[in-house]
């Protein structure tokens, strides 16, 4: 809970920041891809290393990895951006926007979860990727 709390922390303070530096007419747009970029990053590099224990056996093995992960990323970014859309749409605030993105998050880590330990970080992938 604690990396999850902190790629959450990352991904929403890069938006917030993306926000402040950008006020075009993508700002919002560009805020959530900023921020979904890093806290997808910090996840990866803390669920390889801390949660999964995860040793890569080479740089073909290391794409192949980050990509399965990028792709399970991908199917739980579309939960999160639901609810931080959703909220903005139906409530129309920053505060709900956040707080929506919160809620998906949280319900899109626990999902990545099982979709990282049981596809992207298996042990018996680990060895098959190395011949």
């Amino acid at each position: 809970m604690l990396f999850a709390a902190l790629s959450t922390a990352t991904n929403l303070g890069a938006q917030y920041l993306m926000q402040l530096l950008y006020t075009g007419p993508f700002a919002l747009f560009a805020s959530v891809v900023v921020g979904t970029g890093v806290g997808v990053v910090t996840k990866y590099l803390l669920d390889k290393r801390f949660i999964f224990r995860f040793e890569v056996t080479s740089m073909k093995h290391q794409a192949r990895t980050l990509g399965l992960y990028t792709v399970m990323s991908v199917v739980t970014t579309l939960i999160f951006w639901a609810f931080e859309f959703g909220a903005l749409a139906v409530f129309g605030t920053d505060a709900a926007k956040y707080t929506g993105a919160v809620i998906g998050l949280a319900l899109g880590y626990v999902i990545k979860y099982y979709l990282d330990k049981n596809i992207t970080f298996r042990a018996d992938r680990a060895r098959t990727d190395a011949l």
